[in-house]
């Protein structure tokens, strides 16, 4: 998944921060979404995900403008409904920019929504 930081993905604009680049909440909300995409196979038709636990460290700053490239690998580790995914993103001249792992959890949608965990 490609995306380019806009002034409404900034750090001051999000309130994580004071200066004008990514901001790491937004990373975070991009890299999740990555994961989302990647745990579709291991999921039914009445299933999803849903995020548990996230790990990233964020390496290098990215202003306005840039583009970055956020991947999840496919699921390493994690057992039975639990999946764990190894998370990048690197900017356009291939620099990482973060890297971790973020897990999700598998879920029945209904007896999720319904509060029947």
């Amino acid at each position: 998944m490609h995306h380019r930081v806009t002034e409404a993905d900034t750090a001051r604009a999000l309130g994580s921060g004071e200066v004008p680049v990514l901001a790491t909440p937004r990373l975070i909300a991009w890299l999740e979404a990555a994961t989302v995409r990647a745990a579709a196979p291991y999921t039914g038709p009445d299933e999803t995900t849903v995020g548990t636990a996230v790990r990233v460290r964020h390496l290098r700053a990215t202003g306005v403008g840039g583009r970055v490239e956020v991947t999840a690998g496919p699921p390493a580790g994690g057992s039975g409904r639990r999946l764990t995914f190894a998370v990048r993103a690197v900017d356009a001249a291939g620099r990482l920019v973060a890297e971790g792992e973020i897990e999700r959890a598998v879920v029945d949608r209904r007896r999720f929504l319904e509060g029947d965990l």
